[in-house]
């Protein structure tokens, strides 16, 4: 299955909750994975631009989105973005198609 990438930030609300109330979002975040049929691999919170990071599997785009739809309607997150990861093997397919696709390709011209 596909691996993705989340980074996101939690909202101001979503903060309070959780200094009010100190909690692993972890199995919060593997439920609703595993209900839009994925799998969990790495929950981290971070330092930085954003507050969460977080690995996981899906069996296509599909899956991903509608996960990252739910978890947006929730409204405890104010941003995020999210990452379709390949496998070294993946990305060599990809770089043999693309010397293909190269040739097949003609950059614009001036004049």
């Amino acid at each position: 299955m596909p691996m993705y990438l989340f980074q996101g930030k939690f909202s101001p609300e979503a903060f309070k909750a959780l200094i009010d109330r100190p909690h692993d979002r972890t199995e919060a975040a593997r439920k609703v994975i595993e209900a839009a049929g994925g799998k969990l691999h790495q929950y981290f919170y971070a330092f930085g631009e954003y507050d969460v990071v977080v690995l996981m599997e899906y069996p296509d785009n599909a899956a991903c989105a509608a996960a990252s739809m739910a978890v947006a309607a929730g409204g405890a997150m104010s941003a995020g973005k999210t990452t379709v990861l390949m496998t070294s093997a993946e990305a060599q397919k990809a770089m043999a198609k693309a010397n293909a696709a190269a040739k097949a390709y003609a950059p614009p011209t001036r004049g």
